[in-house]
């Protein structure tokens, strides 16, 4: 009599179950700011100065006295002129300054008019303000971006465009980064062929192309990872254990691919468990559920489905955090939002589905038709998943939770 199978984990308990393994990799990399993108911050970045550094203009105009303009057509004499890196002098009573943006704001003003709303005189040193200005109006004050002393980047932040320009902004030419996961990648199965190996019309009954390599080796090199591609593991006992062996020792995580399925003959699961420890879980999402997780030494091994859309997908709900993790990162799951779906799924199943969809100019949803799991075309076409709870149906109209894939490939 065969064994009752385990009951299905739910993903949010495996997560958890998966980042309870994770110890941050050590070893940090300073690297110049340039280079950072996409990396982990191992550091508080704290800023020595503020930012601005004074007060300076905002708008292309005039530096004035606010008081000397009481009401508009107001005549100032312009005695000098200040553009962004000079410094002025004293502003005095009944004068102006021309100002670009940028320029530090001189003592004595405390406005700024733009130039559209005046006009130069006949005399070019006299200005006419068709305005009566505010106090402080198109002035940025110093520190009003960032103050002395303040925690602008925090540790475990992975740093995107923005972030390297605030690190730039308070003067920081290198920053120090976790270093990066060394993953290695196998591939299995006997009906594998490479792109370029066999053309299309001579594809023998049976074989397939090995999609799943190449999706997951980018994802893995988008989260920042040393990956070793180590091919096609041959079908066979002894060559899978070796290289196992191999991989464990230079790798932090080892990741497959197939072979992963209750009751699956394969040589990969058999090897995991002889070298070190595995254990199989069935988890309640769709597409995906068989996923395989153990430790050889010191390295992690993760086994993913083999179907493309079921490794896509639970490589985004469970690789990823895992070596976001790794690298010590604070944000681990992307939020969903709220969003209404155009389209009807009647289909309702006992696990957490994962539906590709993507927006419409009307700002809702629709779905693409096929939702089949080896069907990669839906995540090409897709730009987002819906978070369908189990047994729920969706009709036109409803609200669903909507994640970007663009957050979960970023």
């Amino acid at each position: 009599m065969n064994a009752p199978r385990a009951p299905l984990k739910l993903l949010d308990d495996a997560l958890a179950e998966l980042l309870a393994h994770v110890q941050v990799i050590e070893g940090q990399d300073q690297i110049p700011t340039f280079d950072a993108d996409g990396r982990v911050l191992a550091h508080d970045v704290v800023s020595a100065l503020q930012v601005p550094p004074q007060d300076n203009s905002s708008m292309d105009g005039y530096a004035l006295r606010s008081a000397d303009v009481a009401q508009a057509g107001a005549s100032l004499r312009v005695t000098q002129r200040i553009a962004a890196g000079a410094v002025g002098t004293e502003v005095q009573p009944g004068t102006a300054a021309r100002i670009f943006t940028g320029a530090p704001i001189p003592s004595g003003a405390d406005a700024v008019v733009m130039q559209e709303d005046c006009d130069a005189m006949a005399d070019v040193d006299v200005l006419r303000v068709n305005v009566v200005p505010a106090a402080g109006q198109w002035i940025r004050r110093s520190g009003e971006d960032v103050t002395r002393g303040a925690r602008v980047l925090a540790a475990g932040q992975r740093l995107n465009a923005a972030a390297l320009g605030l690190a730039a902004s308070v003067g920081l030419s290198t920053l120090g980064v976790r270093r990066k996961p060394r993953v290695a990648l196998f591939s299995t199965g006997d009906e594998l062929v490479m792109p370029g190996e066999v053309r299309p019309a001579d594809m023998p009954p049976g074989a397939i192309y090995n999609s799943n390599r190449f999706f997951l080796r980018a994802l893995l090199q988008r989260l920042g990872c040393l990956v070793s591609d180590m091919g096609i593991v041959p079908d066979q006992r002894a060559a899978t254990i070796e290289a196992l062996r191999t991989a464990a020792q230079h790798h932090d995580l080892v990741l497959t691919s197939g072979g992963v399925s209750v009751g699956e003959e394969d040589h990969i699961k058999p090897a995991v468990a002889e070298l070190g420890r595995l254990d199989l879980w069935q988890i309640a999402i769709k597409p995906g559920k068989p996923f395989a997780y153990g430790r050889i030494d010191a390295a992690h091994f993760m086994g993913l489905p083999g179907n493309p859309v079921s490794s896509f997908v639970t490589f985004l709900l469970l690789v990823r955090p895992f070596l976001l993790a790794l690298q010590g990162a604070r944000d681990l799951v992307v939020p969903a939002m709220e969003m209404r779906a155009d389209f009807q799924w009647s289909r309702a199943d006992r696990r957490r589905e994962f539906l590709r969809v993507r927006r419409n100019a009307q700002g809702g949803l629709d779905l693409f038709p096929n939702q089949s799991s080896g069907v990669l075309t839906s995540v090409v076409w897709g730009d987002g998943l819906v978070d369908n709870p189990s047994s729920r149906t969706i009709a036109p109209g409803d609200t669903v939770r909507y994640i970007a894939l663009s957050d979960l490939l970023g």
